[in-house]
């Protein structure tokens, strides 16, 4: 065994040997994977294995499309069988929701060359002869679908890793994981140790306990999962050929042929938890006892929509386990707070996205980022708030419902509150609906009184109307936002100025009481952030960035040494704010303070430490809305009495609480980009107008990177849509992210937010385009429908900026 690696993956189950994989084949060839009993030992070799291409989100459908056709040049490059089947897959819709979702997902694989494609019932009949459509909505078909053999698909992996120098060492626990003090690691086995600046904790049903050796703690829970194959059954046998996969999620359950019977899998309602306080260190390829009556009702569901399965003998049931992370996403990159640790972990469909998942880890390892923004998977969208009791809760929710939609700006309520701030219970009174925002509660929307939710589906829901009524009373009078969810950082010392020029692009305020708003560059020359810089003092600057990424930017932050005596720390937590926007805004807030804030005194993009109801705040001259407005941001423990004072203040004017989706509609009035939809790493500062606050003339943080992608033409341009509203109002929706824009029936682009404009009267939708202008009319595939919309030369909302810098 190796006592040196470039890099060492622990696990070796279909994961962890496919990063090893990916890292030979992207030129790594000196690493290792160390698996503590055999190949496929835990989660994998009992999976049902199934394949699919389309998903909800287009960066993991890409790669899920990507994994489905490594399979076959696997086998050719190693001659290891992967047992590959893809007799197809049929995807039924019983409900307007999923016939909704179908169709879009059919948009979408339109615009990105995918195939999945509307049959109707006689097709379906041939496809499948054993299935009864009757109630079926909507039939789709994806040629591709299918299943792999996992022992296959692992070993394949394995043997092309070894193929290229890898080395593959099982029977080998690892003991421990040390970091040294240059950053790199040794890793500790009972058959030597590895010294390496790469860890990377592939281990499965272990990834918990691998993590603890370095001091992690990650949001794992396992829960048991059953599926169970059938006898042969006649009519399947007397078939020249393999019938496909039946994807009908509406009645929770899932069916593919095995052999010359059916496997027939579920999740139920009635879920169980397993190793709640650890995996068992000798578990490798038991099982647990069947419990078909756990999974009755499904298999009645199933029963119904094929009738076969009812009359078949049962030959085996797997019940097996499976590790989950709150959302049912995989935990997923380095750690910010740890050098050369990496972590994938909780994968549920690893055999649809195993390659996908190796090739990007490789390409991070290695290159130091993904081709695709996959902040999804980010294993940093999640904090220490996400504790045991939230994993759980969370798990549960998503083993229950695990085909259950997932709807535009849906909320769901297990595992919370997981984190309030002080005016929570005040805003709950005054009727506020909340969301989830890395952990924090912050409100949505407000309704007529306490105790109201949200509705969900992809068409206008119950929360519509209220939110128009913020956004008007916003626009016509005031409003106050609670943004206290944003990121706040303050960076303090004599290197404070020369630190955030070395980390950012635009250049830093020269002048106490300036603002600049700036990007922060990624590694391949992309949109890794943007924040608004204030400086407070000749040696001190608060920063304000995106709170759900405030722990993915740690890694860019932590890139830039800090010079000696200065500090850059978080003020998430001890600070809050609230946006007070619109055209009496300035008059509301000058009833509580005796600092003038007439334009000439206090002038747009301007701050100053003032006191507004006998309470500090950082005053910033700048709203996400567009209007003319402040940002306040205070200590926590003064947040109720600041809101207090706000809201009887409001009262004057007929203005008062505005939440985050009317915040939505403003912005994107105004056409202002957010980052994770108009800002991401797959984007150049160009394609959205960023280039003029990227200063070349300075030295920052991927800087060459940066200097390479503005040598070059946009690939797309952000753009700014009005839909017809003759289409908006007869399918009742509007735009809201992901669907895709086609112009004389050839795909141009996608949209990245959408919402209704209220004071402007126009559904609009931000997104990127190609090939297309202002005044151009195209076609957005809303609900996977067309609907006629036309490209703006301006935002319909105060185009000159008059009224923000009034």
């Amino acid at each position: 065994m190796r006592t040196h690696a470039q890099a060492v993956v622990i696990g070796g189950g279909v994961i962890g040997c496919s990063i090893l994989y990916h890292l030979a084949k992207l030129s790594w060839r000196d690493v290792v994977l160390l698996e503590r009993d055999e190949l496929t030992s835990g989660s994998t070799w009992h999976a049902a294995a199934n394949i699919h291409g389309l998903h909800d989100s287009t960066n993991i459908s890409r790669i899920q499309h990507y994994t489905m056709g490594l399979y076959r040049d696997l086998e050719q490059e190693t001659g290891q069988g992967c047992g590959v089947f893809q007799p197809g897959s049929l995807y039924l819709a019983q409900t307007q929701a999923r016939e909704h979702q179908l169709r879009l997902q059919a948009a979408k694989a339109k615009l990105y060359g995918m195939n999945f494609v509307e049959v109707d019932r006689t097709e379906a009949e041939r496809l499948h002869p054993l299935v009864d459509f009757d109630g079926i909505r909507c039939i789709m078909w994806e040629p591709e679908g299918g299943n792999v053999d996992p022992s296959g698909v692992t070993n394949a992996y394995a043997a092309g890793a070894r193929a290229m120098g890898a080395e593959i060492v099982r029977f080998c626990p690892v003991t421990g994981t040390e970091q040294q003090p240059d950053g790199t690691w040794i890793v500790r086995t009972q058959k030597g140790d590895i010294a390496t600046p790469w860890v990377i904790n592939a281990a499965g049903l272990w990834g918990r306990e691998v993590a603890a050796m370095a001091g992690l703690t990650l949001p794992l829970q396992p829960t048991e999962h059953q599926y169970f194959v059938t006898e042969t059954i006649p009519e399947i046998a007397a078939l020249d050929r393999r019938l496909p996969s039946v994807a009908d999620r509406d009645g929770e359950y899932y069916l593919r042929q095995e052999g010359k019977g059916l496997l027939v899998g579920a999740y139920e309602k009635d879920m169980r938890f397993w190793a709640e306080d650890g995996t068992p260190p000798g578990f490798g390829h038991e099982l647990f006892a069947d419990d078909l009556e756990r999974i009755e009702d499904n298999m009645m569901r199933a029963i119904d929509r094929v009738p076969v399965v009812g009359t078949a003998g049962i030959k085996r049931v797997i019940n097996g386990p499976m590790i989950w992370s709150p959302d049912a996403n995989v935990l997923f990159g380095p750690v910010p707070e740890l050098r050369g640790y990496f972590c994938c972990n909780g994968i549920i469909p690893g055999f649809s996205q195993s390659g996908g998942m190796g090739l990007l880890a490789a390409q991070w390892i290695i290159e130091g980022e993904t081709q695709y923004d996959m902040f999804a998977w980010d294993m940093a969208r999640f904090g220490d708030w996400a504790d045991k009791a939230f994993t759980k809760a969370r798990v549960r929710d998503q083993y229950a419902n695990r085909f259950k939609i997932h709807f535009p700006n849906e909320e769901r309520s297990a595992g919370r509150p997981a984190r309030t701030r002080p005016v929570y219970d005040v805003q709950g009174q005054l009727g506020a609906v909340f969301g989830l925002n890395a952990g924090w509660e912050h409100p949505l929307w407000f309704a007529d009184a306490p105790g109201a939710q949200d509705t969900d589906g992809f068409t206008r829901q119950n929360w519509w109307g209220p939110v128009g009524t913020e956004c008007r009373m916003l626009r016509d009078r005031a409003g106050i936002i609670d943004i206290s969810n944003f990121a706040k950082y303050r960076c303090k010392g004599p290197g404070a100025e020369d630190w955030l020029n070395a980390v950012f692009a635009n250049r830093m305020p020269v002048a106490v009481g300036r603002s600049c708003l700036t990007p922060l560059i990624g590694k391949r020359g992309g949109i890794a952030g943007d924040f608004t810089v204030t400086r407070t003092a000749d040696d001190e600057f608060w920063v304000i960035g995106s709170g759900m990424a405030e722990r993915y930017h740690q890694r860019f932050f932590r890139a830039v040494p800090l010079p000696e005596g200065t500090t850059f720390d978080s003020m998430t937590e001890a600070m809050c704010g609230f946006n007070v926007a619109g055209p009496d805004s300035r008059a509301l807030l000058q009833r509580l303070t005796n600092a003038s804030l007439d334009t000439d005194d206090f002038p747009f993009m301007r701050s100053q430490w003032i006191e507004l109801a006998g309470v500090q705040v950082l005053a910033l001259r700048v709203s996400f809305t567009g209007d003319l407005g402040w940002e306040l941001h205070c200590r926590t423990q003064d947040q109720t009495q600041l809101y207090a004072a706000l809201i009887e203040a409001g009262k004057t004017f007929g203005a008062g609480p505005v939440g985050s989706r009317a915040l939505m509609s403003l912005r994107i009035e105004k056409g202002y980009g957010s980052w994770g939809r108009e800002y991401s790493p797959e984007y150049w500062p160009q394609e959205v107008a960023l280039d003029r606050l990227c200063k070349m003339d300075k030295v920052f943080l991927n800087r060459d990177a940066l200097a390479t992608t503005l040598a070059q033409p946009a690939r797309e341009h952000l753009v700014l849509l009005a839909l017809d509203a003759a289409d908006t109002d007869a399918s009742n929706a509007d735009a809201t992210g992901g669907e895709p824009i086609f112009k004389d029936g050839q795909g141009i682009g996608r949209v990245t937010s959408g919402a209704y404009g209220y004071s402007v009267g126009m559904s609009l939708a931000l997104g990127y385009v190609t090939g297309a202008v202002a005044g151009d009319v195209v076609d957005v595939m809303v609900l996977g429908q067309p609907h006629r919309a036309t490209i703006l030369a301006k935002p319909p909302f105060d185009p000159e900026g008059a009224r923000l810098r009034a």
